[in-house]
This record gives structure tokens, sequence and C-alpha cells, in this order.
């Protein structure tokens, strides 16, 4: 029995009847499709190392490149970002053309290349030119990484999985701050060659393995591929069974919004993006959330939290070494937390939540810092370790847990229809790198001319955010992708989707009575 999609405006998943009622660690075709999920996810983990700051506490990374200070220290964190600008333009296209999965697989090849040249360094260029390399590689599987595990999740899982993708963000950076802290007593240039190479192991792991991983449903649908799309879709999400009405139901709907698009958006060009209100609507969220993520205090303190130990009085590099990777384990958890209490708590909720408690606890930063400027207390310095503990359980991407970390990716993706969903991610990556960039020449050479004062800044910066949260974040947890889609559409949009499911799939009844047959059919069995 198939189905066409039941939009609905309500927060209830028109979905939610058809799913499997078995828990999911009892489903063998959803663990396996959960650890292929996990591999995708593992290309989040390499961008943790540039902006964990271990290899500037080692004594024997700043001899091998003799002490970089000012704009080559800048330039040393910025150019993974400045190399995954460039890949910005292709990586779209080779997303939508090629494949997701391929697309992943140039992205870590390239970057295994890129690391293996990193760590066998031997100038600063040579160093440089590997980061820009790895950078390079990057954009194009993370960028084709996200909507894989967004495309091909079982329904119910989509939201936490989509999360998880930005949260392991924090295991690259756990690897990456732990490294270099057990690699800090080897006295040769070994101590940061070490986690250089470590940098590579989630791309060789996806080399190996991204063959068995499944194709996006939704491109192979829009590449005429329907019966493979319908494969992937019974094989995982109902054993096999392509008659099963949830699948039935993906499928359609998957029909539906895909020939919608291609009927309202024909040319799905970048002028797309901003060709009608609602895309335009998208566009502001999605534009706002990469700079908030990047321009809200973390920055000043992920690239650059030893020279913050330093101003504090905390010089010593092991003590600085093993703060940090306290602090990166107190973020993983906490972030792994908030992306699994996304789709019961919503995401609006998450949202302003985090903004609040960043704005709180900054402002108590703030306060411990100018202390600690103006009198040299160690009362003050130590409560700044604390707060930035509690800031960052509060705060944003790279460097925080509760809302941004988990949910700006998963929420980029969601909102945007397929037709455009590769090249708004590109369009949020590209504005965050942006974002990233300014960061890590600015903050610096801002820090050091107006120290404490410097703090305001990010504090005003950050009640516009919760301002700007409030009153345009559009809740959508429990809808599927192209409920979420249809919901920036408005009343019209919603109705031509379901029109057009009804169309394809041939029917016109609701969910509703699909239930209502199925548990008439049910009880009639049992009756005989």
């Amino acid at each position: 029995m198939g189905a066409g999609p039941a939009i609905v405006s309500s927060g209830t998943a028109a979905y939610t009847h058809l799913l499997d009622t078995k828990p999911w660690y009892k489903n063998t075709r959803l663990l396996v499709l959960n650890f292929w999920i996990a591999i995708m996810q593992v290309v989040r983990t390499i961008d943790a190392y540039p902006s964990n700051n271990g290899l500037q506490s080692l004594t024997q990374w700043n001899e091998a490149f003799n002490y970089p200070t000012g704009g080559k220290l800048g330039l040393l964190n910025a150019i993974q970002n400045i190399g995954s600008l460039c890949g910005y333009p292709f990586a779209p296209y080779m997303a939508d053309n090629m494949g997701r999965r391929f697309s992943i697989l140039f992205g870590a090849s390239l970057m295994i290349a890129a690391t293996a040249i990193q760590t066998a360094s031997q100038s600063v260029q040579m160093f440089i030119g590997a980061r820009f390399l790895i950078g390079f590689g990057l954009t194009f599987a993370a960028s084709a990484a996200p909507l894989l595990v967004t495309e091909v999740a079982y329904p119910s899982h989509r939201g936490q999985a989509t999360s998880m993708y930005n949260t392991l963000w924090y295991l690259g950076s756990i690897i990456a701050a732990w490294t270099t802290y057990g690699t800090f007593t080897i006295p040769t240039s070994w101590a940061w060659r070490v986690p250089s190479a470590l940098q590579g192991l989630p791309s060789v792991i996806q080399v190996f393995l991204i063959w068995f991983v499944p194709e996006s449903p939704r491109w192979l649908v829009s590449h005429g591929k329907e019966d493979r799309a319908l494969k992937i879709l019974a094989y995982y999400h109902a054993n096999g069974n392509e008659q099963d009405p949830l699948v039935e139901y993906e499928f359609e709907e998957i029909k539906a919004a895909i020939a919608f698009d291609r009927e309202v958006a024909a040319n799905v060009g970048w002028i797309s993006l901003v060709k009608n209100p609602a895309n335009r609507k998208r566009m502001r969220i999605i534009i706002a959330l990469a700079i908030f993520s990047q321009w809200s205090g973390n920055g000043l303190v992920s690239y650059y939290l030893n020279k913050v130990f330093t101003d504090i009085g905390i010089t010593d590099p092991t003590t600085q070494l093993l703060i940090n990777g306290l602090l990166n384990i107190f973020n993983f958890i906490v972030a792994i937390g908030a992306g699994f209490c996304c789709d019961r708590a919503g995401r609006r909720p998450l949202f302003l939540i985090s903004c609040a408690g960043m704005i709180v606890f900054w402002t108590c930063q703030t306060i411990c810092f100018a202390i600690d400027q103006q009198t040299g207390s160690l009362t003050a310095g130590h409560a700044v370790i604390v707060f930035i503990f509690l800031f960052y359980g509060f705060c944003k991407c790279s460097t925080s847990c509760l809302a941004f970390t988990p949910l700006i990716v998963s929420y980029t993706v969601e909102i945007l229809p397929y037709a455009i969903r590769a090249k708004g991610f590109i369009v949020f990556n590209f504005i965050l790198s942006l974002s990233l960039i300014f960061n890590q020449y600015v903050n610096p050479i801002a820090l050091e001319a107006l120290q404490w004062k410097y703090y305001l800044v990010y504090l005003f910066w950050q009640c516009f955010e919760l301002v700007f949260c409030y009153f345009f974040i559009v809740e959508t947890k429990n809808r599927t992708l192209e409920e979420t889609a249809a919901l920036f559409e408005g009343e019209e949009g919603l109705k031509q989707i379901s029109d057009q499911a009804a169309k394809h799939a041939g029917l016109v009844q609701s969910a509703d009575e699909i239930e209502e047959k199925e548990t008439k059919s049910e009880s009639e069995v049992a009756t005989n």
C-alpha cells in the first residue's frame, strides 16, 4: 500500500504512524545504515585541527617555524580556510552532478596526499601549502557528507544524525589536543609531525569504506535512477520491502518534491538562491547562522587560547595543553547531548537558550578578565577559565555546544529544498570561512590593542544574535525534508507539493486514511 505525503502544518510528522516500532538497535539494517552515516561524518573531525591551538603550545613546532607571530601566525591559522574558499565554486557542481559519494571520495583522497606533505614539511612554506591543499580537499568532502547523511538517514533519526555531524568537530579537536599533550615530551620534530599525520586518518577510513555507503536516494531520483533509489530506501528503511508503506511514502514524496522543484524553479543556478521570497528568507537565516557561529567570541579563544592563558598568568605549556584537552572533552559531551535533544526540545528553543546563556557567561568572563588585567588577581584569572567552560556550554560552532555546534549544519541543510541544497550549503560554508578568516587575523590584533575592552564588542553582538534568532528562526522538528522545505513556501507551496505527491502516487488519500485502512485490515485478519 502506498501513499502520497500528507503535508501537515502541525509539529507532528505525517509519517510517524508508518515508522518501525521496533527499537533501532534491534534492527540490523538500521545499525548498518547508522554505521555508514558515522563513516560519512568523520570528515568533520579533520576541520578541527587548524583551530586546535595545541601545536602553538609546542616548543618543537615553534622552533621548526621560527616562532611565528603576527601576520605569519595568522596565515598559518587561516590558510586551511583559504584553501576551502578556493574549492567552494566547484564543490556543489561535483556533489550535484557526480554524486555525494564521489565528492567525498575525491576530497578524502586529496586530503590524504596533503597530510602526507604536511607531516613531511621541512619549511613553513611547505607546511602552509599542505594546509591549503587540506582545506581545498576538505571543501568537497565536507560539502557532500552532511547532504548525504541528511538524505539517506531513517526519517526519525535524521535530526540527530545530521546534528551529530558538526558535533564530531570535537572528536577531531579532542584527538588533536590529547595527541599534542601526549607528544609534548618528544624532543624532536615528531612532537608535531605525529598530530599532523593523524589528521589524515579519517580520510583513509573514508577512502576504504565509501564504496559500501549508499548513495543519496534524492540524488538518484533526480538523475533518473528511480529503481536504485527505491531499492536503497527499501533495503535500509524497511528490510528490503519495496511495498512497505513508509518506503512508498518517502519515495513518492521525494519524486513529488523534485518534480515540484523542477516546475517551480527550472533554473537552479545561483540566482535561484535569492529568486523568490522563500529562498531569500532561507538565505537570510543561513548567512546569519554562518556569521554567528564564528563572531560570538568563540574564535577569540579557540585559535588563541594559549594567548588568553598567558594574559591571565597561565604560562606553563603542560597546563595549557591539559586545560585545552579537558575543554574539548567537556564541549564534546555537551554537544552530543544537545544533538540528541534537537527533536525533543526543538531547534528554536535550543538556539534561544544558547544565545541567552552565552550572553550571561560571556559577561561574567569579561568582568573577571578585566579584574585580572587591572589588579592581577589570581582568583579572577582562575574564574576566567571556569566561565570559558560555561560559555562554551552555550556557545557556537567550532568551539561550542548547546545549539550552534549540533544545529547549524543540520538546520541549514534541512531548510533548503533539494534543488538548491548543495549550492545553499556552499554559501553557508563560504560565509562561515570568510568570518573565520576575518577572526583569525583581527582577533590577536584587537585583543592586543583593546585588552579586556575587546570582549565588550562580542557582548553587544551576542545580544543582536539573540534578537535575530527570536524573530527569524523557524521551528522544523518532526518534519520530513520536503515538509520542512514547504514551510518557507507558505500555504500554496504546501498544497502544490501535496498535490504533486498525490499525482505521482496515483492516490488522493491522506496518511490518516491509510492508517485507518491498515488498522481495519489487521482487525479483520485477527478476527479470521
